[in-house]
Parts: C-alpha cells; structure tokens; sequence
C-alpha cells in the first residue's frame, strides 16, 4: 500500500514538473526570425554580380532565414546574369527576389534573377519581361545566329519558371516575343508568386509559405531586416566600367602620354595620362570587348602621334578622328545593348582629340620652322651702338651685351648704331655702320 502511495506521489509530482515547464517555454519569448535585403539598383555585370553573390554567402554563412534581392535593373550581362541565378540555386537559405520599389524593373537578364528566387515577388506599378537577346545596337539579332541565342535562352528561362512552378509559356514568349508584364497581370497569370506593397507586408503575407523545388517552409513573419546596399569602393568600381567613361580614360591616357614623349620632363600630361589609362584598362578587363574594336582606336592614336612627325596638312587628324569614332562604337559589341557607347560623346571626344592633336602639331612645326634664336648666328645682321670708339677695336652694345668688336671703314665714334658681318673664332664682332633711316618729311 505504502509502494503504491509512493509510485502516486512521485507521477504527481513529475507531472507537476512537466506543467510548468511546459507554461515557461510558451511563456518564454521567442526569436525573431532574420532576413537579409540587398539592394540591387544596378545593371547586371560582374561587379554587381560579385556583391550580389556575397550576400546570398553571407546569409548562408550567418544563419539567416531568408535572403530578399531588392531588384530593379534594365538587364546586363549574360556571364554575369548567370553566376547570379546559379548561386540563387544552390543557396540553401530561401531566396525571395522582390521587384521593387514601385516603378522598378526586372527587364532583360533580371527576368533569370526573378525566375531563379525561391520566392518572385512584385510591387504595384512595377514589370517585369522585355527578355530577347539582342546585339549592341539595339536590332535582332540574325539569321541562324538568333535562332541558336533565342532558343537557347528560351529553354533556359522556360526551365527556371518550369522547376518553380510558374507560367513557363510566358517565359518562353517573354524571350521570343519580348512580352512585358506589370505586377497585377504577372500575378494573375502565375508568373510571378505573390504582390506586396512593402517589404514588411511581403514578409507576413509569404510566412509558412513552402518553396518549390527546395521544400523549405518560410518563417519571415514580423522578421528583423537586415539592409545591405554596395559600398563605396564598389559603386566607384561600377562607375568606372561605364563604357563612356572607358572610353574617356583611354583617349586622356594616350593624349598625355603622347604629349609627354613630344616634350620630355613635363612631368603632369605623363603622370595624368598613364592614371587615366590604368582606370580605362580596368574598364576593358571588366566587360567583354571587340578585338576590332581595340585595334581600331589603337590605330587612331598612332595616326593622332604621327601627326606632328608627318606633314600630311591634317589628313593624318582626319583619318585618327574616324578610326577613333568606329573603334569606340565597336569596342564593347560583345558587352550587350546595356553598355553601348554613346554616339554623341564619342564623336565630342573624337572632336577634341583632333583639335588638341592638330594645335600640338601646328605649334611643333612653327617652333621647328622658326629662325634660331640662340648661339653666335642669331647675332650677324643684328644692329648695335658704338660704346668705345673704334679705331680699329673698341666695344659694342647688342642685344643687351656689350662685345669686343672691330671694323675696317676708319674709326666710329660712340653712340654710332653699327651692323654686326661676322663673327671671328676669337668672338670679336667684325662690324660696319649702319645705315641710317632716311627722316620722313613732316607735311
């Protein structure tokens, strides 16, 4: 009886025990889930590309719940648009890509960044589409050619909306056809996931959501948000791949240092220009560039040198001028019509260029023509004034100088303005008088 009490007493009181605990942990309060936004307000090319691609590793690294992309861009590169969406992918914290603010975009290469998240969201007054490979100039680009690029861009994008469950027929027209879709008809047809105002409203209305394929069960409600934009160094890294700029630098580049090597030890056009083209040759490492493209500025600079060294009357500055503008238009062909050069400002710099290379070889062809004005040759025909008689020898001021002189017309008194005929190997000027001005009659 005494055994059964016992076994009663200890059940009540482990029961007891089991209460409470159990009132403390829901009593307990519970950790606020963590997202990671990253802002990406850019185009696609690599520097985007590698900040992007961190901060889905950070939040991987870091534990978050979940990674939002802030998208608006106008595409970018294809290279680039790749390693973007491979490591949306392979992530293995959810990554939900929200186009956003209201009037962004996810155009071009931003249509695989969209498809490839886990979650694609939209803001009202965004879209999304316009996604149909094209050249640099902005045409179709032809025959088998376009057919092999758009088939094969419109397999991928089908396959990435096919494998999220979303509206693949849409995918593939959106390569095809460039369709453009705002966010209420994206959501109505099933190519995008869910509509949201704001980023706190996106991440209540998508808590519990299960992601396909990766079968992850969201927990974002009421999160605490991390925002992430790029620093500084990384938004001047982007502002130097801006093909005008490139273009810029290059032609600064080899402006001073040819200057340079035309008047050795001026030190600043050599010292501006080599900076100018180490910026202009970063720009050309990032982006993708033609081979004609380079060979054509290249020859446009060699002709802008050989200016000053050939009396071709200008036709050298001419020629260096058209290279230049169809070099600049060419060089970054293969980068995509998101980094076409524009027209207007290469042909200004092209102007400049001509001008400033065209006034260096002007001034160096007058200074080469001019009379010398240095050594003992500048002096014959020169005119001084007697300062000591000269009977035969005495001495001459010219030219601020006073020189030991001598003359075989009898002696010169002083004051007397003498020419200078020679000058013997002893520096002693042989002079005759000068004529005198006849007066002019005073009417």
């Amino acid at each position: 009886m005494k055994v059964l009490l016992l076994r009663g007493f200890f059940l009540a009181l482990a029961a007891t025990l089991l209460l409470c605990a159990t009132a403390s942990a829901a009593s307990a309060p519970t950790e606020r889930p963590r997202v990671l936004a990253v802002k990406f307000e850019n185009d696609v090319n690599p520097v985007t590309q590698d900040y992007v691609n961190d901060q889905i590793d950070r939040a991987n690294e870091e534990g978050y719940d979940a990674v939002v992309i802030l998208l608006d861009t106008p595409g970018g590169l294809a290279t680039s648009m790749k390693k973007i969406y491979t490591k949306e992918l392979a992530s293995e914290v959810p990554v939900v890509v929200y186009v956003a603010p209201p009037g962004a975009r996810a155009a071009s290469a931003g249509v695989w960044i969209g498809q490839a998240g886990d979650i694609l969201a939209m803001a009202p007054a965004t879209n999304i589409g316009s996604s149909t490979p094209v050249s640099v100039g902005g045409e179709d680009i032809q025959k088998d050619l376009r057919n092999k690029v758009v088939n094969d861009a419109a397999a991928s994008l089908r396959e990435l909306a096919r494998t999220h469950d979303r509206n693949v027929r849409w995918a593939d027209a959106a390569v095809r056809r460039g369709e453009n879709l705002g966010a209420t008809e994206a959501l109505q047809m099933n190519v995008i996931d869910v509509m949201a105002p704001t980023l706190p409203a996106l991440l209540d209305k998508i808590d519990g959501t299960k992601t396909v394929p990766k079968g992850i069960v969201l927990n974002t409600a009421d999160a605490e948000v991390t925002n992430v934009d790029m620093s500084a160094w990384q938004k001047i890294l982007d502002t130097l791949i801006d093909p005008n700029l490139i273009v810029l630098f290059m032609s600064i580049g080899t402006l001073g240092i040819i200057v340079e090597l035309w008047n050795p030890g001026l030190i600043f056009p050599g010292t501006v220009g080599a900076i100018s083209l180490i910026l202009g040759l970063f720009g050309l490492q990032v982006l993708p560039i033609s081979a004609a493209g380079l060979l054509l500025m290249l020859l446009a600079f060699a002709f802008f040198a050989a200016e000053a060294f050939v009396p071709s009357h200008g036709a050298l500055t001419v020629a260096g001028a058209v290279c230049f503008v169809l070099g600049a238009l060419l060089l970054f062909e293969p980068a995509g019509e998101t980094y076409k050069v524009s027209l207007p400002a290469v042909i200004a710099i092209a102007a400049t260029l001509a001008g400033v290379m065209a006034l260096v070889a002007f001034k160096i062809v007058q200074v080469r023509r001019a009379p010398v004005v240095t050594g003992d040759s500048e002096l014959l025909g020169q005119v001084g004034v007697v300062r000591e008689k000269l009977s035969p020898t005495g001495i001459v001021f010219v030219r601020g100088e006073l020189w030991q002189a001598r003359t075989s017309s009898g002696p010169i008194e002083p004051g007397t303005p003498v020419r200078i005929e020679r000058i013997d190997d002893d520096l002693v000027l042989e002079v005759e008088p000068a004529e005198e001005p006849e007066p002019v009659p005073v009417t």
